[in-house]
């Protein structure tokens, strides 16, 4: 077809080419017809099945938004392009010399020719190689099966028949990992699947009921979104766990990119790669990834690389694999290079070995050449580490990851007062009131609090506390009743909170106010059962221990030594004993 053709039945909405397939289907269209799926990733020249979601096969359709085959439109924006004789045809974002636009914003040569762009990550950072690959997951499969802990949700996962309870019982100990230690979430886990061991029974459940399980395990809006979850798949889609990562992704509030693979590839066994922290970690040793881990074109690169690694024939257990090695061999800091499965793939091990063998060959008088270390070789490499943070001998694998310096904490002052009364029985009780439905702690029980403004004079924060708690027990505080306990400091994982913390003992009985938040007294035995945030539980434990402190006697209350003795008829200090006297067994203390 001529380009003036093609130009009229662009604007005339016609098309050239044959009708469509099955419609109807969400991000798939027969070869030859529209695009992908929006952020779906592209296969290379020859590779995925023809129809599956948001694979095409090559030469056919639209690739990703913002990639083209050779020849045609635009670059994705702010990828790279290749020279000459470099990449793969339909490789995202990297097209062929000689076609189409440079990337928006690049400087052109003379005559309209685009200028020179930097060059594609070369094969260092990539595996590439089938014959590597096939050997890493042979490796790394073997040592899994030798070597992988025993874990609740890991026996659930190959034991249970029914698959959407098998997604289920994935899918809670997932959310719960996030940002938690597999020893920590062990007793939450058991816990919360003997209490609601299907989507149905959590679905049932209450809001209060699940953070009461829930505290403790921290970043509660974890809890509260895995229920609104498990209500949609019983109320919207008849109790059946979607199948796929990206019909988990897409239809359960909560589940993102990671726990939509680990769930999809362990349950239903996809071959979809999963990327949390310890794969990262892992994947950036094995290719010398050194540029910030958490910029969102490495953390698309690690994708490529995972989906690419993981095994067609065990996905869940390759992926797991993955994350055990992570967690258990190659650790943050000393890992366990001589243990790992793997090491023969890890190109920072690599590095480290020439690097020891340099050393000792020149210890030993040797003349050996210098060890070819370098990063890549590539100029504006953009996997390789910063021109301004070099490779640190010190370190050795551990050069990987880098990660951008973290933002400090925002700093938080909250006025807390525990309001303390006695019960029926004589034993102390206290109030306690719900938080929003919203934020931070969202719905979680704590002590009458209030934000403070940073520097402000203790007298003025007295005053300030006095009027809030007045507000709830509908009658005057005096900001002087308000004793001062001390500071309890509680990090979260962006706010360095400190909490003013303040007692108020009261005689009589007290009406809270029914318009204003949820509040109830309960005994120490019904505070530590409700959902109440481990800061709250500090700030009962700093209340305890003053007043145990001022339960007990005063140090300066002490008699002097000897003078009860005197008292008793004993002799005075420097008297002389007869033997008698001396033997004779002590009266008294």
């Amino acid at each position: 077809m001529g380009p003036a053709r093609a130009r009229a039945l662009r604007r005339s909405g016609g098309s050239a080419t044959p009708a469509r397939g099955r419609s109807g289907e969400r991000g798939v269209r027969p070869p030859g017809h529209g695009q992908p799926e929006r952020r779906s990733p592209r296969g290379a020249a020859g590779t995925g099945r023809a129809g599956q979601r948001g694979v095409l096969p090559p030469g056919h359709g639209q690739p990703e938004r913002g990639v083209r085959p050779p020849g045609h439109g635009q670059p994705e924006r702010g990828s790279p392009r290749v020279a000459a004789g470099t990449g793969r045809a339909g490789q995202r974002g990297v097209l062929p010399p000689g076609h189409g636009q440079p990337e928006r914003g690049s400087p052109r040569g003379a005559a309209g020719v685009p200028a020179a762009a930097p060059a594609p990550p070369p094969a260092r950072h990539l595996f590439s190689d089938p014959a590597e690959v096939q050997a890493l997951r042979r490796n790394l499969l073997a040592w899994y099966d030798r070597c992988k802990r025993d874990l609740p949700w890991r026996t659930l996962a190959a034991t249970e028949p029914d698959a959407d309870r098998r997604g289920y019982a994935v899918w809670v100990s997932e959310i719960m990992l996030q940002q938690t230690q597999v020893a920590t979430v062990i007793h939450y886990y058991n816990r919360w699947m003997q209490k609601w061991p299907t989507l149905q029974a959590l679905a049932q459940a209450s809001l209060e009921e699940v953070n009461e399980l829930w505290a403790g395990l921290g970043y509660y809006s974890r809890g509260k979104r895995l229920q609104e979850a498990a209500r949609k798949v019983v109320s919207e889609l008849a109790g059946r766990m979607p199948r796929t990562a990206e019909e988990l992704q897409k239809l359960l509030p909560g589940v993102g990119r990671y726990t939509a693979g680990a769930i999809a590839s362990i349950s239903y066994g996809q071959a979809t790669g999963a990327v949390d922290g310890n794969v990262i970690r892992v994947l950036c040793r094995l290719r010398c990834i050194g540029a910030d881990s958490s910029s969102p074109a490495v953390i698309d690169r690690l994708w490529d690389m995972a989906n690419v690694l993981v095994d067609r024939s065990r996905p869940g257990d390759f992926n797991q694999a993955l994350m055990e090695l992570g967690a258990t061999v190659c650790v943050p800091k000393s890992p366990l290079c001589r243990e790992c499965p793997v090491k023969q793939h890890c190109q920072a091990w690599h590095r480290v070995e020439k690097e020891l063998a340099f050393t000792s060959q020149k210890l030993f008088g040797k003349a050996p050449p210098v060890p070819d270390v370098e990063d890549c070789g590539v100029g504006d490499c953009p996997l390789c580490p910063p021109a301004t943070e070099p490779w640190d001998s010190s370190l050795g694998v551990a050069n990987f990851p880098r990660k951008a310096a973290k933002k400090p904490p925002r700093v938080m002052r909250t006025a807390t007062c525990v309001l303390e009364r006695r019960g029926c029985h004589g034993a102390p009780e206290y109030l306690i009131v719900q938080r929003p439905s919203s934020g931070l702690l969202a719905g979680l029980w704590e002590f009458p609090s209030l934000p403070l403004a940073q520097d402000l004079k203790e007298e003025k924060e007295r005053e300030e506390l006095a009027d809030h708690l007045q507000a709830w027990m509908g009658q005057p505080v005096a900001a002087k009743g308000l004793q001062f306990i001390g500071e309890v400091i509680h990090i979260f994982s962006h706010i360095h909170q400190t909490y003013v913390v303040y007692s108020l003992h009261l005689d009589g009985d007290v009406t809270l106010d029914p318009a204003l938040s949820p509040s109830r007294w309960v005994t120490e035995d019904e505070f530590h059962a409700s959902a109440i945030s481990t800061a709250m539980k500090k700030v009962l434990k700093a209340h305890e221990k003053q007043r145990r402190k001022e339960s007990s006697p005063v140090k300066g209350s002490k008699r002097k030594r000897g003078a009860k003795a005197q008292g008793a008829g004993r002799p005075c200090p420097g008297t002389q004993l007869s033997l008698h006297a001396f033997l004779r067994a002590p009266t008294g203390p």
